[in-house]
């Protein structure tokens, strides 16, 4: 079918109440039934450029036809507020895609979700990877539908080329001395032994997996060393300097698609941004995958990671037509309608895995089946009231480090310091 989006609801509900302030806005009018159907509306961010969404709303038609499931599209960087402001309107969209668990703590202590704990049931706790984020002393308000996790894109050329091998069992330090042995400039173009992209996730919730901290704890002295090697891949030019890399709006895609960046640590949902490049004839880089480098060389594997998931907006229109979408998409047959797009499905086995990988153009070695399995996923920023507001600071105090603004012992103390008083009030 041919899917129109309500994006003007969500537009139109925040400008009603950015100029009035009222709580009590109406939702949005109810869509009228098209031949008998139920339409079932779905908040999404970027509906065009995020295929996952397709995916899974056209399969869920196909296996339901008495349902039309119609879009509210939001734009990506408006997303969270947008959707802020509508559940304080009282709008009566459906399902709720929680697009980060910072965002679904809030809804959910706020009492704007319904919980589905029925649901989580059906398609079984232990099959969900990153249900654990969803936990509110027992009860579940969101199911997820994906999970990514951190790993290390590499070009394989770029290896072969500098006679290294893969990079399998990598410590932090072993990663910092193969990305200085990548870096080349010949003829006005430079290499790149790597890509630290411009998010403070990159050093401050690595660091904090990999050492078992708290992000929102007001003690950051464990991101030391991770500074201390971002800080010495750019100083050395190993990596794109921060400053640039943050003022040219710098495109992680476009440093590894060009062949200019020879590793790049990033999150799985980079797998199908790739594939489809590669598909569209937009990058011929020879890549493969491998494990997030570690702290320790103890062989374990920890990195980080976030579900997104889907929830039941307290005011929907349909709510069993909603828990019914979620169990569907949460379950076997969505995690194959988003696995088929290079999508990384909460719901994971064997079964899906294999799926994974027949993908065209996927890698196939096996260092690159290893990175999807790692040992240990922590959640990229904890579940808590204090997280939304710990992050605004962490990443303030990231950019002031990663531009040499502060030192990373007095960028770490003011962290510590603002934290302290500004969100645990102590």
């Amino acid at each position: 079918m041919k899917r129109t989006t309500l994006a003007a609801i969500a537009l139109a509900v925040t400008a009603g109440l950015g100029l009035t302030g009222c709580a009590g806005a109406a939702g949005p009018a109810e869509q009228p039934a098209a031949n008998g159907k139920t339409k079932l509306t779905v908040s999404v961010w970027n509906y065009e450029g995020t295929p996952e969404f397709k995916a899974l709303f056209d399969g869920y038609e196909a296996a339901n036809p008495n349902i039309d499931i119609e879009p509210v599209d939001i734009l990506a960087d408006d997303y969270p507020q947008k959707v802020t402001t509508m559940l304080a309107g009282g709008d009566t969209t459906d399902v709720l895609t929680m697009k980060n668990v910072i965002d679904y703590s809030r809804y959910a202590n706020n009492g704007q979700l319904q919980e589905i704990n029925s649901v989580v049931d059906k398609v079984g706790k232990d099959n969900l990877a990153g249900l654990d984020a969803f936990d509110m002393d027992g009860k579940y308000f969101a199911a997820p539908y994906r999970q990514d996790f951190w790993l290390l894109y590499y070009n394989k050329d770029l290896f072969k080329a500098a006679g290294i091998e893969e990079p399998k069992d990598l410590t932090w330090e072993k990663y910092t001395e193969i990305a200085k042995k990548l870096t080349t400039e010949a003829g006005g173009k430079k290499v790149y032994g790597t890509y630290h992209h411009i998010w403070r996730s990159v050093v401050q919730a690595i660091a904090a997996a990999q050492n078992g901290a708290d992000q929102n704890s007001g003690d950051y002295g464990f991101m030391e060393d991770q500074y201390n090697t971002a800080l010495d891949l750019q100083k050395s030019g190993t990596t794109l300097d921060f400053g640039t890399a943050k003022s040219q709006k710098t495109s992680y895609r476009t440093m590894f698609e060009s062949g200019q960046a020879a590793m790049m640590p990033m999150g799985t949902w980079y797998t199908a941004g790739i594939l489809q490049a590669k598909k569209d004839g937009k990058t011929n880089v020879n890549w493969g995958l491998a494990p997030m480098p570690q702290k320790n060389d103890d062989g374990k594997v920890t990195t980080f990671g976030s579900p997104t998931a889907f929830a039941v907006n307290k005011n929907a229109s349909h709510s069993d037509e909603a828990k019914n979408f979620i169990e569907w998409a949460a379950g076997e047959e969505g995690a194959k309608a988003i696995s088929k797009i290079g999508v990384v499905p909460a719901l994971q086995n064997d079964a899906i895995t294999d799926e994974y990988f027949k993908l065209d153009g996927m890698p196939t070695d096996e260092l690159s089946k290893k990175a999807f399995s790692p040992d240990e996923t922590a959640l990229e920023m904890p579940v808590s009231d204090k997280s939304a507001a710990t992050d605004k600071i962490l990443n303030q105090e990231h950019d002031l480090i990663m531009v040499g603004e502060r030192s990373v012992t007095d960028g770490i103390a003011e962290m510590g310091k603002r934290v302290t008083s500004e969100v645990l009030g102590k």
